[in-house]
């Protein structure tokens, strides 16, 4: 395998985790059963991935609607160029932010730079907590929005199929539908 590819076993080890882990008390074990492998070796494989840089990351990635946290605001932010990249650490360091980013402004119709996703249970949280990055930003903040979402748009990041016959375990080396 060079640095950077995913030889057939990776691959296969991807597949099988990219829609979640399993929901049992060993989750390593079940993928290690899955593509048939140790689970001392699945473990190895991932954290090579990982410190080659292949995989970024291997994180949670909690449904806020079960968590109760049905309100969802894109709060977008007009702040001042010279500020905005050290102001947009601060409000990404928010407990409450989910993601933030900037982004180039689209004038004369969007003159933000600056966004800011919140959760909240209720409209009300949802606009407290903008109250609450509003006085972080200060005057730097020229003016600002929030767009509501109206509806769940499934979200998944890029994926990765085993090769037909590459896998281990029994079912690794099939697609799933998109």
């Amino acid at each position: 395998m060079i640095d950077g590819e995913f030889d057939d076993v990776d691959r296969a080890l991807i597949a099988a985790t990219q829609d979640g882990l399993p929901l049992v008390s060993e989750p390593w074990a079940a993928i290690a059963a899955l593509v048939d492998l140790g689970e001392a070796e699945v473990l190895d494989r991932f954290a090579a991935m990982l410190a080659s840089g292949r995989i970024r990351r291997i994180g949670a990635v909690p449904n806020h609607y079960r968590l109760g946290l049905a309100f969802n605001g894109m709060t977008v932010w007009d702040v001042d160029d010279a500020e905005v990249d050290r102001l947009g650490a601060a409000v990404g360091a928010l407990d409450f932010v989910t993601h933030c980013y900037r982004r180039p402004r689209a004038l004369p119709d969007w003159p933000y730079n600056l966004f800011a996703m919140v959760h909240g249970r209720s409209r009300e949280e949802v606009t407290a907590k903008r109250t609450e990055i509003a006085a972080l930003l200060g005057a730097a903040a020229y003016g600002s929005d929030v767009l509501y979402s109206k509806r769940i748009l499934k979200k998944t990041g890029l994926r990765i199929a085993a090769r037909p016959g590459a896998a281990r375990g029994a079912d690794a080396g099939e697609e799933k539908a998109r």
